[in-house]
């Protein structure tokens, strides 16, 4: 048995417990887990109030609300109840409930645990109310709720059985203490050792996620001894610190047995990081019946019987008639084009290349690369072919430079009214992704590399047979054949300090001499580029091949 912790699960688009690709693919994985029937249990927090409702005014600027949902309308409430300690006062915990059902019904449950509980104060009460929420010491209680109050509650459930722990970013890394405990306590011990932290790594898995050093949660030794009050910390600094700061990353490192990146170059970039230990690299994936959209499903089921439990028969989308892919294509753009006009006044045109960008918006990554110079962007316009232009995501509520950013490609936007239609969709969430990747005839991705751990976002457009347009950054080293699956922007940079003050223009030039002659002028030519999507990426950037090479690498080797 498998139990796959992570602080964010999208389940589905009404339970909104996940803030983008963390959760998303903490989702996939399970959704794959249960197609292929590995054995596996998943652990998360319940987030009442979700990441954040994102409103955006006419200038765009973005506010935040809670959001609003009804646990019991998806989950099912358990009646079990464990403890923790935080602040030196018992925290009672519950536990609900979510059903993922695979192909071919196999179930994996997944838990969320909720502090919700009137037997709790009202400060304790609140901590699993918003994901990503609050100060250091909001989120230290989360971590203590999710690591320590998850490998109780599995046990008050009835795991006894459980051969990995696998850690989804370090959010979870205190379940090894949790784990350190028992191997103590069932040696007859008070305290644990260094025999202990051996036979807990035997058991743990861990997967970093990103390569920007603050996406990893540090906290102060003092605030650490205040919060959950355990002596073993100062006394074990080599295991749960660095530079004398309390790491999560590091003690998810220090405690596990294997460690991966989620690309290739993530994997080699997470090893520069942590020089120290061995990090091996799994490329994420998606879950194939997630993300088709039901025009490709439908496709899908006609010419490819088997594919919702075999992702890799996919390869055989080549075989799909042209006039198939287009009139799929054409339905699932027509649907997001009306719901743009519908949502934004856009007054966009179903006959015009449309780009798409959506995830999170943060500096490094860049969405507004594509207007780096307006008068070209014009030119490119009117000589080569229209375009328009759909951008999605949420900036962090604390992120002003995300939120700046958003606030920018409004500017943008009405500079280029009356030429380029642009729009910036409410409130990004699954629903909206699966429509985005769908509908748009080219993904953008535009990351300053190497800041990209992998950017699943174009692997569920290739799916869908939308071809990617990126910086050569994250799993697109892994998936770009130029102009078969798509196109580069740039070269491969292996320097993180690198200029990259000519992706614009390449970016630009890639639009004017290639891909809008291309979409307008042989569009032969471009289906059989979406085939190649389909065929080469969607067929191998799949949750499924993910969960093989976690199972052979990571679960039962």
């Amino acid at each position: 048995m498998i139990a796959y912790f992570s602080m964010e699960v999208g389940v589905e688009a009404r339970v909104p417990t996940y803030s983008g690709g963390l959760g998303i693919l903490a989702g996939d994985t399970i959704r794959a887990a249960a197609d292929m029937k590995v054995p596996m249990v998943a652990v998360t927090l319940l987030h009442r109030k979700g990441y954040f409702y994102q409103r955006l005014d006419p200038q765009g600027w973005q506010t935040e609300e809670p959001v609003a949902w009804v646990p019991d309308d998806f989950l099912m409430e358990l009646p079990g109840r464990v403890t923790v300690q935080i602040e030196g006062r018992p925290v009672q915990i519950r536990a609900w409930v979510y059903e993922v059902t695979g192909a071919g019904g196999f179930l994996v449950l997944v838990y969320f645990l909720d502090t919700d509980l009137p037997e709790n104060s009202e400060q304790d009460r609140r901590l699993t109310d918003y994901l990503y929420g609050g100060d250091a010491r909001y989120r230290l209680c989360q971590e203590i709720v999710l690591g320590i109050g998850g490998v109780r509650m599995l046990r008050a459930l009835g795991y006894r059985n459980i051969g990995r722990y696998h850690m989804n970013e370090g959010h979870a890394s205190l379940l090894t203490l949790e784990l350190l405990d028992e191997a103590a306590h069932n040696a007859g011990r008070e305290g644990f050792n260094r025999e202990d932290i051996e036979a807990v790594k035997r058991v743990c898995v861990f997967t970093t996620h990103t390569p920007v050093p603050a996406g990893h949660d540090q906290f102060p030794l003092e605030l650490l001894d205040r919060v959950l009050g355990r002596h073993e910390v100062r006394e074990m600094q080599d295991i749960f610190c660095a530079d004398g700061i309390v790491n999560f990353t590091y003690l998810a490192l220090n405690l596990s047995h294997y460690v991966n990146g989620v690309a290739k170059k993530h994997g080699e970039v997470a090893q520069e990081m942590y020089a120290h230990y061995v990090i091996d690299a799994i490329t994420n994936g998606v879950h194939g019946a997630t993300w088709a959209s039901d025009k490709f499903a439908a496709l899908f089921d006609r010419y490819i019987p088997g594919w919702r439990q075999d992702n890799f028969s996919l390869r055989s989308a080549l075989s799909i008639p042209k006039d198939q892919i287009w009139r799929a294509h054409s339905a699932a753009k027509r649907d997001l084009i009306n719901y743009v006009n519908r949502e934004a006044n856009a007054g966009m045109d179903c006959d015009v290349l449309t780009l798409g960008f959506a995830r999170r918006v943060t500096a490094y990554k860049r969405p507004d690369l594509i207007f780096s110079d307006l008068e070209r962007l014009r030119e490119i316009d009117a000589i080569a072919g229209p375009m328009q232009i759909i951008f999605a995501g949420k900036a962090h509520p604390r992120d002003q430079d995300g939120k700046n950013l958003i606030h920018r490609i409004f500017e943008f936007a009405q500079n280029l009214r009356s030429e380029i239609p642009v729009a910036f969709l409410e409130h990004y969430d699954m629903d909206i992704a699966r429509s985005m990747v769908a509908g748009v005839d080219v993904w953008l991705n535009t990351p300053q590399p190497p800041m990209e751990a992998s950017g699943t976002s174009g692997m569920k457009a290739a799916l869908n047979g939308v071809p990617s347009l990126s910086v050569l950054d994250g799993w697109w080293i892994e998936g770009c054949i130029e102009g078969v699956t798509g196109w580069g922007i740039g070269e491969l940079v292996r320097d993180r300090n690198a200029p990259r003050e000519n992706d614009a223009t390449l970016l630009y030039d890639q639009l004017e001499r290639t891909i809008l002659p291309l979409y307008y002028q042989d569009r032969e030519r471009y289906i059989e580029i979406m085939r190649h999507c389909i065929a080469l990426n969607g067929s191998f950037f799949n949750t499924h091949r993910m969960i093989q090479q976690y199972v052979l690498k990571a679960y039962f080797e």
